[in-house]
């Protein structure tokens, strides 16, 4: 797996400093409707603060960045029903990308293969006005057609 960088540099001169991985995957917002259109499942980590401050991402399953790694992981009794195997495709969105990084590299250390987090975070999505491309994924979709049959 990836290994943290770590720096020299700190006030301290006797306490490195560790640095996020440079390797995680990202995704970009001008990538997230063809994302979506292949199936990858959206992941809003950010705090119920922050979607009311900033706004929700219709669509995303929002996760509390403490139970993500639980959810996510399929060999986790209390993972998510579509946290089948290490190989769903999952993009983890926060506020401006850094939580998000984090944990992906924790989710990568699990062993999920396919996991990245959305670069720059919710403030690109909306900067990049593609807030709704989520509304197109595959298990909205189902969920609508459920309670249209009805």
């Amino acid at each position: 797996m990836r290994a943290a960088l770590v720096s020299s540099f700190s006030s301290s001169p006797s306490a490195p400093v560790a640095l996020l991985p440079l390797a995680v995957e990202r995704t970009y917002p001008t990538e997230l409707a063809a994302a979506v259109a292949r199936g990858a499942v959206i992941v809003d980590v950010r705090s119920t603060a922050q979607r009311d401050a900033q706004g929700t991402l219709p669509g995303a399953l929002a996760i509390s960045e403490e139970l993500v790694t639980a959810r996510l992981d399929p060999a986790n009794p209390g993972r998510l029903a579509v946290a089948v195997d290490l190989d769903v495709e999952w993009i983890l969105v926060s506020a401006e990308g850094t939580d998000s990084h984090r944990l992906v590299a924790s989710l990568q250390q699990r062993g999920l293969r396919r996991v990245s987090h959305m670069a720059g975070g919710y403030h690109a999505i909306l900067a990049a006005r593609m807030v709704q491309a989520v509304t197109q994924a595959h298990h909205i979709l189902a969920d609508v057609e459920r309670v249209t049959a009805h």
